[in-house]
């Protein structure tokens, strides 16, 4: 079996992001996330539950396995029993996410997705964030838009906490005295330098940052056979 790629070390920091989380509706958006909360379903977090978006519970082929009524969803949203994988066009130190618009928001350079559900998703769960390309583009000084609440804004939030945001370089988590984002992991062969000039804020870098954990053969084996056999995740991270 040949050793792990770029990709496979994003499917698995993506992964345990639900570690730990119990009986919660996982919610991933986009081909990585939703390789690796179907990979922590067969793994570590066999409690997790997953939809298909709409009103069927599912396993991790694809298969129902139960019903979920949109009321029953609400329910799950609103009390904290929902940990979402987001994407995001900007997104700042504290986690203000922007997925709504590039430049003012009353005559903005670009028109993106929207404000969405992102301010419900972040006040009422747990909300991680996927980011396949990290770029001072993207992780920014100050949001244009704040779509998700970041953890300066979230003041009396009895369920918001953002566990972490994953890139195509590393982990990032908030695990400091102000809230603001802090450097957990590196990717194989990335370097903490690489990491600091994509980034356009200034990133809380502890010492000694350990790689991002390595998959076991058993699960480079479902992700290559089971989970993901068509390999949509090398078409999010090539490297």
């Amino acid at each position: 079996m040949t050793g792990p790629s770029r990709a496979e070390y994003c499917v698995i920091a993506c992964a345990e992001a639900w570690r730990g989380d119990g009986e919660v509706l996982a919610s991933p958006m986009g081909p990585i996330p939703s390789i690796g909360a179907r990979l922590a379903r067969l793994t570590f977090a066999p409690d997790l539950l997953l939809t298909d978006g709409e009103a069927l519970l599912v396993r991790p082929d694809g298969t129902p396995e139960g019903w979920l009524p949109y009321r029953e969803h609400l329910a799950w949203v609103t009390g904290g029993r929902r940990h979402v994988m987001m994407g995001a066009s900007q997104i700042d130190r504290f986690g203000n996410q922007n997925i709504s618009c590039i430049g003012d928001w009353e005559l903005p350079k670009r028109q993106l997705l929207g404000v969405r559900g992102a301010p419900a998703n972040t006040l009422n769960n747990p909300t991680s964030y996927w980011i396949p390309r990290h770029s001072r583009r993207v992780f920014v000084e100050r949001v244009d838009m704040v779509c998700g609440v970041g953890y300066d804004r979230a003041d009396g939030a009895r369920y918001h906490r953002i566990p972490r945001v994953v890139s195509d370089l590393g982990v990032f988590d908030f695990a400091t005295p102000d809230r603001s984002m802090r450097l957990a992991s590196l990717h194989p062969g990335v370097t903490v330098e690489q990491v600091i000039d994509a980034t356009g804020f200034e990133l809380t870098v502890p010492e000694g940052v350990p790689a991002t954990r390595e998959p076991t053969d058993e699960e480079l084996r479902l992700i290559r056979e089971v989970v993901d056999p068509a390999g949509a995740r090398a078409r999010e991270v090539a490297a």
